[in-house]
């Protein structure tokens, strides 16, 4: 019995104290924006990295999913003579959850742990230890252009995703169900709200950015500098995003749908 509790509580000393760290190194990279701003480039490179390189992946998935969605929602919504609104199931379920939601869960796969992958190497060969010798901090230099690159991307990946999803379900709904052109995109535009739909979907993107990247970026500046420290900081990385993103989607939608 003992012995559990001494094992909860060193568990739980671990996770605030990686926690604390994790706000510390927020704080550092918030304060460095300036420098990184005059110093673009690094970020323009990062963006195709972790952005661009992401997109096959997107676009392959949310053209499924859409053709998912659509096939799933007919079956249910034929049955009660409402398969007018196939339209506007596909593009609700998309632009509220399935967009910011598995565009997270994605880049969070892809991008999330090539970047804690390449810190951490950079931490085990000691590169990042080799810039800090010659006066360059790593925080400026290699964290925070892979942070704000994340940031930005998954925003932009999620509204991708929701156009391509709704594409989908469009190909599936119009042209192999027979749902009528016009009532399919009718009562997706009366029925989808611009600031209670779009914006609430941006929103969640935004937030899932932020987690995703820095704990991508935490994780790898924090690993131990081996081989099996850099595995294991990367599959945290994937599994903490994923877990981070289930949560917060609840948290998020508990309060703009209320």
């Amino acid at each position: 019995m003992i012995s559990a509790v001494r094992r909860t509580g060193t568990v739980s000393l671990a996770v605030f104290a990686a926690t604390g760290r994790a706000c510390m190194l927020l704080m550092q990279m918030l304060y460095s924006i300036p420098s990184a701003i005059r110093r673009y480039g690094l970020l323009i490179e990062q963006l195709y990295r972790v952005g661009v390189l992401t997109l096959p992946i997107i676009i392959v998935a949310a053209l499924f999913v859409g053709m998912v969605l659509a096939l799933q929602g007919y079956n249910t919504l034929v049955d009660f003579g409402a398969e007018s609104s196939l339209g506007l199931l596909v593009a609700l379920s998309l632009t509220r959850e399935l967009g910011p939601v598995l565009a997270g869960l994605l880049f969070a796969g892809r991008a999330g742990a090539a970047l804690t992958a390449e810190i951490g190497l950079m931490k085990a060969t000691e590169q990042l230890a080799g810039m800090e010798m010659m006066a360059v901090d790593p925080v400026w230099r290699i964290l925070l252009p892979r942070f704000l690159a994340g940031v930005i991307s998954v925003p932009l990946l999620a509204v991708l995703f929701t156009a391509v999803g709704i594409f989908g379900g469009y190909l599936l709904g119009v042209d192999v169900l027979g749902v009528d052109q016009g009532v399919f995109w009718s009562a997706m535009q009366q029925g989808v709200d611009f600031q209670q739909d779009v914006i609430n979907g941006l929103l969640k993107s935004l937030v899932f950015g932020v987690l995703i990247s820095l704990i991508a970026v935490f994780m790898g500046y924090d690993a131990s500098p081996t081989p099996a420290g850099v595995s294991t900081a990367t599959t945290l990385t994937v599994v903490l995003s994923s877990l981070v993103v289930l949560v917060m989607d609840f948290c998020l939608t508990s309060m703009m749908f209320q």
